[in-house]
């Protein structure tokens, strides 16, 4: 756990709530408020209305509990939260999958592994042949014993993992993530890499994601993962497929950072200047449906946190007519020129 952070929701309870982001994305200063609406930018980039062309990721948010409190976190996550997914909604999920030709699953928090039936639905998402993504903050497969096992449970199912890990340096990625979190995401992919991960022509794919620590865009995603790859390898021996670099979207913690540290404006301006129509035809939401820990249903996991559901509110345990889902109208606000500045964050 990061311990100079706290749960935005203990700590500023106003802030914490969606509607509250929302409204400060929107009018939270002149400057804001003169900014383009987004949806008024997709229709000058003739992409309006966006619009789904299909589902091939179902991304299932398990709940916000986590070992950790990161200084970024959009999910305001940690220890201390107790939302998590139960096991009926889960069974929604799979009923889903058995209805659907959804080829993949995408399971994320929070740490999902934290989740009582992670292991459950993971194997049962497995044995209907679909590919799963387990998204790990990598600390939690060296937090106690309870998850020791877990990386062979991942080879043994054949699981995607994607891991967060903010830099290759300690230094920044302990101010991010918390106090020895380097180390311990080290040992961790060092443990997976020996288990067959990351080995080219292996199968088993581990990906890292890369954020910046601070109120500006990621750096090329190529020059990055090429940096990460020699210094990771060189230093630690560690080998991985891909690199990952995604904008830290203005929603929860990274808000009340931005708002705090006085960069509030100048990043949004800043996305909003690097709106790009290509990455904005291109974004996930558009390919993947969300649920959340509840069941109810959103056009992505940003969405899902500033409360913003699909048209109509459905929950998957309601759905009668997923085929409807595939061709919806996508909601977005503000916080989506983070998804579609410079090269995109999908």
């Amino acid at each position: 756990m990061n311990s100079a952070a706290v749960t935005l929701r203990r700590r500023d309870p106003a802030l914490a709530s969606p509607q509250r982001q929302l409204e400060l994305l929107r009018r939270g200063s002149e400057r804001l408020a003169a900014l383009e609406p987004f949806a008024a930018r997709l229709e000058r980039a003739g992409l309006a209305p966006l619009r789904a062309q299909g589902i091939e990721v179902l991304q299932v948010n398990v709940g916000k509990v986590c070992n950790q409190t990161c200084k970024h976190c959009h999910v305001d996550a940690g220890p201390e939260r107790t939302e998590a997914m139960p096991r009926e909604v889960f069974q929604a999920c799979l009923r889903l999958l058995e209805r659907t030709a959804i080829p993949t699953v995408d399971l994320t928090g929070g740490a999902p592994e934290m989740n009582p039936h992670f292991r459950w639905f993971v194997e049962r998402a497995r044995a209907l042949g679909r590919a799963v993504i387990v998204r790990s903050n990598l600390t939690i497969l060296s937090a106690n014993a309870r998850f020791a096992e877990l990386p062979e449970f991942f080879r043994d199912q054949g699981v995607r993992v994607i891991c967060s890990l903010p830099y290759y340096e300690a230094g920044f990625t302990d101010r991010q993530r918390g106090q020895g979190v380097f180390a311990k995401s080290v040992a961790a992919l060092q443990r997976l890499n020996a288990l067959g991960y990351g080995q080219a022509g292996g199968g088993l794919e581990l990906d890292l994601v890369y954020n910046p620590a601070g109120a500006f865009l990621p750096a090329d995603q190529a020059a990055l993962e090429a940096d990460y790859k020699r210094v990771l390898a060189a230093r630690h021996g560690i080998v991985f497929n891909r690199l990952y670099t995604l904008a830290n979207l203005p929603i929860a913690r990274f808000l009340d950072y931005l708002q705090a540290s006085g960069n509030l404006e100048d990043y949004l301006e800043k996305l909003v200047c690097a709106f790009n129509p290509a990455a904005a035809g291109a974004v996930m939401c558009r390919t993947l449906l969300s649920v959340g820990w509840d069941g109810r249903l959103y056009d992505c996991d940003f969405n899902q946190m500033l409360e913003l559901p699909v048209e109509g509110g459905a929950r998957i345990q309601d759905l009668d007519d997923p085929a409807a889902l595939a061709t919806r109208a996508i909601r977005g606000d503000q916080h989506c020129y983070g998804c579609t500045a410079g090269a995109g964050s999908s």
